[in-house]
């Protein structure tokens, strides 16, 4: 006679299956995540003269150093020359201004698109591959829990997919040493 699994049964069996595969996923992503930083670093640079960008960004870092030089300059100037009771007026103040284009902006843009490409090399290395199989595995888990008719016959299913990622679903928990005072 086949017993049937309860809600808390269920849950269980995918809080398990997250414990087994979340530490080693976490793991990877971390080690995909250096790679991929790397790698946009090296796209943005190689992605900018590829499309000519490189030049406008030049002249944009450029252009903005000279502003704010000239805004020192323009700034200092009109301090040491107002009368000692003005203020000011507004102009000189901060201003955010909502549809100018920035070199950041600029920047920003460019490490997006950088990151894009950084991030489908990466899906090609080694680590990237082993990421997706971890996943991939995961969710092969997580079906099976759905799937499975009873808690046997779900362990055994479950050991198959753990023994993939080198673990074992029923593992055996060593005694601790029998410590005296």
């Amino acid at each position: 006679m086949s017993k049937t699994m309860t809600k808390y049964q269920l849950e269980h069996f995918k809080d398990k299956v997250n414990r087994q595969f979340e530490p080693l996923i976490n793991d990877q992503e971390l080690l995909v995540k250096q790679f991929k930083t790397e790698a946009t670093d090296k796209a943005v640079s190689k992605l900018s003269k590829k499309i000519g960008a490189d030049t406008i960004i030049d002249k944009f870092a450029k252009a903005e150093k000279m502003l704010e030089e000239a805004q020192a300059t323009a700034l200092t100037f009109f301090n040491k020359k107002k009368p000692k009771d003005a203020e000011l007026n507004y102009n000189f103040r901060d201003r955010n201004h909502k549809y100018d284009i920035t070199l950041k902006d600029c920047q920003d843009q460019l490490r997006e698109w950088a990151s894009d490409l950084a991030q489908r090399e990466i899906e090609k290395r080694p680590e990237g591959l082993k990421l997706r199989q971890l996943k991939e595995l995961k969710q092969k888990a997580k079906d099976v829990v759905m799937e499975s008719g009873t808690p046997d016959s779900l362990a055994i299913a479950l050991d198959q997919v753990s023994k993939k990622i080198g673990l074992r679903w029923n593992q055996d928990l060593q005694a601790l040493p029998n410590f005296k005072q």
